[in-house]
C-alpha cells in the first residue's frame, strides 16, 4: 500500500469568488459540485487539487492568526520564478519573494483572496545548496 496524492481543503466564506480568484490570478481550472450533498468545487492545477467549501463563516483564519506562523498550503514545483512573475504580473499579492530557506528550500509565498499564505517551492539538493553558499 502507498498513498499517491493529496489535496488540500479550504473552508470560504465566498465559494465561487475564490473559485474565480483561483482560476483567474492563479490559473486553476474550477469543477463545481454545487448540488451534491455535500457542495464543492475542486481546482485544479497540474497534479495539485484544492477543494473548496462553503464556510459558515464571513472570515478565514489563516494558520498564523490561529497558530502564530505557517503557511495554509505548500505547493511543490521546479517552476518557482515563472510563477513568481506570472502571479505578480496578474496582481497576485507576494508576501514573500523567492528566496531559500534555512530548511533548504527555495520558495515563494503568495496570499490569496482570503487571507490564506500558499508557498510554492521545492527542497534543494545538498550539492546546490553548498554551490549556492560558496558564492
Amino acid at each position: 500500500m502507498r498513498m499517491i496524492g493529496s489535496s488540500c481543503i479550504f473552508p470560504v466564506p465566498n465559494i465561487k469568488k475564490t473559485a474565480a480568484y483561483y482560476a483567474d490570478r492563479l490559473g486553476f481550472s474550477a469543477v463545481e459540485y454545487l448540488n451534491c450533498k455535500e457542495p464543492h468545487i475542486c481546482l485544479y492545477l497540474d497534479n495539485v487539487e484544492i477543494i473548496l467549501l462553503q464556510a459558515c463563516t464571513d472570515r478565514v483564519l489563516p494558520n498564523r492568526e490561529l497558530y502564530g506562523y505557517g503557511y495554509d498550503a505548500y505547493l511543490y514545483t521546479d517552476s518557482q520564478e515563472v510563477l513568481e512573475r506570472e502571479f505578480a504580473s496578474g496582481g497576485v499579492r507576494i508576501v514573500r519573494p523567492l528566496s531559500e530557506t534555512d530548511y533548504r528550500n527555495r520558495e515563494f509565498v503568495i496570499e490569496d483572496i482570503d487571507g490564506r499564505w500558499l508557498a510554492f517551492g521545492l527542497k534543494q539538493p545538498a550539492e546546490c545548496v553548498a554551490n549556492r553558499r560558496e558564492e
